[in-house]
C-alpha cells in the first residue's frame, strides 16, 4: 500500500515514490537502513545509506507534522470554529511555515494592545480605516486603538509575512557589537573577530554563526538580523496602501509599527532560527563525517602491543596487551631517565612486543624519541613499529562506566593507556565505547541541536560497524549493540551465550540466543562474521542467498570452498541464470564481488609515521619548511594537523589546493599523513599556518 507520505518525501529528495514507498514499507516493517541499503537493493532501486537516512528523516518530520495538525483542530474545535476552507487549508499544507502562518489568528497569546482595543469596542473603526476612504477621524486615543488592531493584523498576515522573509532572504545581514562591559575579559578575546562584524546573513560561514551565537550566549555580543528598512516597508505598502489620504495615513503609521514592533522582530527569530538549523546541518555533517573516518581508522590486528600515556611530571603510564587487547601487566616510566631506556628494552623482550603504541597528548613527542632510542639500542632482533595514537576521548572512556566494569582494579591512568593501545589493534571495537560526541573530531558540537547531533553519530556509528562487519565470536558487548536489529539487551545476551556454550559454530545457531528471533536474525545475520564449517558464514552473503551460491557451485560442479577459492570458477558464472523475482542482478553482483574477498576488512592497514628529527617546538619552525605532519582534525574552514611541536597548525581552506576547495574533506581524511608547508608561525598567539599548495 502506499504511504500518503511517498508523494511528499520523492519531491523534497529527488527520489522517485516508487522507491521512496518501499523505504518506508521496509522501515515500517522494522528493517534497518544498512540491511535495507545492503540487502534490499532491488525493492529500492539500490538506494545508498544517505538517501535512505534522508527518507527516515523526512518522514519523521511528516509525522511530526501531522501531529501538529491534530493540535490545531482541537483549537479550531475549541474555538468552535467551523470554517471548511480553513480546515482543508490545513490539510493541504505539509509546510510548517506556512501552517503556522495559517494557524497564527488562531494561536493563543498573551493580552495584546490590540487585544484591549477591541475590548474597547474599537474593531469597527478599524475595519473603517483600513478601507482608507475619506472619513473624519476622532480622537487620537481612538486613532491608537484602531492602528494597534491594524497593525496586529498586518503582522498575522500571510502575505506580509511572505513578503518580509523574501526581503530577510534577499538583504538581510547580521550584525555584531562587542558587549562593551565584558569586551575586556580573557575569555572575551576568543571572539575577538566578531566584536564588529557585518555579513549578509546567506553568505555567512557555518562556523562563524556558531562562534556568533555562543558569544551571544555568553554575553560577549549582541546580535541583529535585519532587512533593508525601506525596501521592506515599500513592500509592505504594495499589499495595504491603496490611497492617498488622511485615512490612509493612519495604515501607514500603523503598518510601520506593525513592522518594526511586531512583524521585524518575528520573522528575525524565525531566520535566526532557519539560519542556526542551517549552520547546525554544517557542523554536523562536518561532525558526522570526521567521525566515520576516524571510525574507519585501519587496524594493526592482533599483534602484543606496548602502550604508553605520555606524561611529563608523571611519566609515561606503560602498559602490555596480548593480541586479544587484554592487560598483561603496567607500570610507569619517565622521561629523561636512563633507567626508562632499559624497563623498554625488558619489556619488549620479555613479552616479545610487536608493536609500540605512543598517545599524541602532552609530551608525546618527547616519549616517541624515547622509545625509539630504546629499540635502536635493542639487544635482541626485536624491533617493533611505533605508533602515534589519538588520545581523544581516552580520558573520557577511562573514568566510564564501561571501563570501571573491564578495569575494576585499575585507576584511571591505566585504563587511558589500555585505550591507546587497543586503539591500536582495532580502533572501531575501541572507540564505539566512547560517547561519540567526546571523541573530539569536530567542531562546536556542543553548540549545535543535541537532539540531531546525537542522532546523526548513532547513526554514522552504526552505518560504519556494520559496514565493516564484527566477528561474533570475539566482539565486544559494546561493539555488537550496533550491529543491525540488535541493541544493548540482545548484544548481552550473545555474550551470555558465547560465554556459557563457547563459540558459535554457524550462524544458524544464534537463533539459540535468548529473545532472537527470526526477524532479528534477518536483520543482523549478514553483518556478524564467524570462522565455522560453512564458509560463507565468514563473509558478507546473507544465510537467505546461501541456497544462490550452493545452486552456482553445483552448477559449476564444485564445492562452495573451491567457488571462493578459484577465480576462473567465478568467472564462469552467468548470474543471469539466478534471477528470480525476489533476486535482482544488483544482489547477485553484490553475491560475486563478496565471492572474491570473503571476509575482507576494507579499513586497509595501518603505517608508521615519523615527524620531522629536527623540529620539536614551535620555535624550531620557519617560514618555507616542507614537513610531514598528521591530520587531527578537519573542520569547514580547513584542517589541523600536528607536526610534533605540541601545537596543530591549520591549513585553511584556500591553502588546501591550487584550484577552488568548497570540503575540505574532498582533499584531506582524518589521519591521514600529508606532507604541508609552513607559510606563518604567529608564536605569541601560538598558531601555525600552514598550505598543501604546490608541494613536490
Amino acid at each position: 500500500m502506499t504511504s500518503p507520505f511517498a508523494h511528499i518525501i520523492g519531491g523534497n529528495t529527488n527520489i522517485s515514490e516508487r522507491q521512496v514507498d518501499a523505504v518506508l514499507t521496509l522501515l515500517d516493517e522494522g528493517a534497518t537502513i544498512p540491511f535495507i541499503a545492503r540487502y534490499r537493493k532491488e525493492r529500492t532501486g539500490s538506494l545508498d545509506e544517505v538517501q535512505i537516512a534522508a527518507i527516515q528523516t523526512q518522514y519523521g518530520k511528516l509525522q511530526e507534522l501531522a501531529k501538529r495538525k491534530e493540535t490545531i483542530y482541537a483549537r479550531l474545535d475549541e474555538l468552535q470554529i467551523t470554517n471548511d476552507e480553513l480546515r482543508q487549508r490545513i490539510a493541504d499544507c505539509w509546510d510548517a511555515t506556512e501552517l503556522e502562518d495559517i494557524y497564527l489568528p488562531y494561536k493563543p497569546h498573551r493580552k495584546t494592545r490590540a487585544d484591549i482595543a477591541i475590548e474597547k469596542g474599537l474593531l469597527p473603526l478599524a475595519e473603517e480605516i483600513l478601507k482608507q476612504r475619506p472619513m473624519k477621524l476622532p480622537d487620537e486615543e481612538s486613532l491608537q486603538g484602531a492602528r494597534d488592531i491594524i497593525a496586529q493584523r498586518i503582522a498575522e498576515d500571510e502575505k506580509s509575512r511572505n513578503a518580509i522573509r523574501r526581503e530577510f532572504s534577499y538583504t538581510a545581514m547580521l550584525s555584531c557589537k562587542a558587549v562593551k562591559t565584558k569586551c575586556d575579559s580573557p575569555e572575551a578575546q576568543n571572539y575577538k573577530d566578531y566584536f564588529d562584524f557585518k555579513c549578509p546573513l546567506k553568505h555567512i560561514k557555518s562556523h562563524q554563526l556558531l562562534a556568533i551565537r555562543r558569544a551571544e550566549t555568553e554575553g560577549f555580543l549582541r546580535v541583529d538580523i535585519s532587512p533593508d528598512t525601506e525596501k521592506a516597508l515599500d513592500k509592505l505598502a504594495n499589499i495595504w496602501l491603496r490611497a492617498n489620504n488622511d485615512t490612509a495615513y493612519q495604515v501607514e503609521l500603523a503598518m510601520e509599527d506593525g513592522y518594526k514592533r511586531l512583524l521585524k522582530p518575528a520573522i528575525e527569530t524565525e531566520f535566526a532560527a532557519l539560519s542556526k538549523e542551517k549552520a547546525d546541518e554544517e557542523a554536523i555533517r562536518v561532525f558526522t563525517e570526521n567521525l566515520r573516518q576516524l571510525l574507519l581508522g585501519a587496524p594493526l590486528g592482533q599483534k602484543r602491543v606496548l602502550a604508553l600515556d605520555p606524561g611529563f611530571r608523571t611519566g609515561c603510564k606503560t602498559v602490555v596487551l596480548n593480541e586479544q587487547g587484554d592487560l598483561l601487566m603496567h607500570d610507569v616510566v619517565y622521561l629523561h631517565n636512563p633507567q626508562s631506556t632499559q624497563k623498554l628494552q625488558e619489556l619488549i623482550e620479555k613479552y616479545k612486543i610487536e608493536a609500540i603504541a605512543i598517545g599524541n597528548g602532552t609530551a608525546s613527542r618527547e616519549c616517541e624519541e624515547m622509545v625509539r632510542f630504546a629499540i635502536i639500542h635493542q639487544s635482541s632482533d626485536i624491533k617493533p613499529q611505533v605508533f602515534v595514537v589519538s588520545e581523544a576521548g581516552a580520558s573520557v572512556y577511562s573514568a566510564s562506566k564501561i571501563a570501571r566494569d573491564e578495569f575494576p582494579d585499575e585507576d584511571v591512568t591505566v585504563r587511558g593507556a589500555v585505550s591507546i593501545g587497543r586503539r591500536l589493534i582495532d580502533p572501531l571495537a575501541e572507540l564505539v565505547k566512547i560517547e561519540p560526541k567526546s571523541i573530539g573530531v569536530g567542531q562546536y558540537q556542543h553548540d549545535v541541536d543535541q537532539t540531531e547531533l546525537r542522532e546523526s553519530l548513532q547513526q554514522t556509528v552504526e552505518s560504519v560497524v556494520n559496514y565493516v562487519g564484527v566477528d561474533v565470536n570475539t566482539a565486544s558487548k559494546h561493539l555488537l549493540t550496533y550491529i543491525s536489529g540488535l541493541g544493548p539487551m540482545l548484544a548481552q545476551n550473545i555474550v551470555d551465550y558465547r560465554a556459557e556454550h563457547g563459540a558459535f559454530g554457524s550462524r544458524k545457531e544464534l537463533l539459540k540466543v535468548p529473545k532472537l528471533g527470526a526477524k532479528t536474525f534477518e536483520q543482523a545475520a549478514g553483518f556478524l562474521r564467524l570462522k565455522g564449517a560453512n564458509p560463507l558464514d565468514n563473509s558478507a552473503v546473507h544465510p537467505e542467498s546461501y541456497g544462490i551460491v550452493e545452486k552456482m557451485a553445483k552448477d559449476q560442479k564444485c564445492s562452495v570452498a573451491d567457488l571462493i577459492a578459484k577465480k576462473e570458477l567465478r568467472d564462469q558464472i552467468d548470474l543471469s541464470k539466478y534471477v528470480t523475482a525476489e533476486v535482482g542482478l544488483p544482489t547477485l553482483t553484490d553475491i560475486l564481488k563478496e565471492l572474491a574477498q570473503p571476509g575482507r576488512d576494507p579499513r586497509g592497514e595501518t603505517e608508521e609515521f615519523h615527524f620531522d628529527e629536527h623540529v620539536h617546538t614551535i620555535d624550531d619552525l620557519q617560514a618555507g619548511m616542507i614537513l610531514p605532519g598528521i591530520v587531527t582534525n578537519i573542520s569547514a574552514f580547513g584542517a589541523f594537523v600536528d607536526l610534533g611541536v605540541h601545537k596543530d597548525g591549520l591549513i585553511h581552506i584556500s591553502e588546501m589546493a591550487d584550484r577552488r576547495v568548497t570540503n575540505p574533506q574532498e582533499v584531506v581524511k582524518l589521519h591521514q599523513h600529508v606532507r604541508v608547508r609552513v607559510i606563518d608561525i604567529d608564536r605569541a598567539r601560538g598558531r601555525i599556518q600552514l598550505s598543501l599548495k604546490r608541494i613536490n
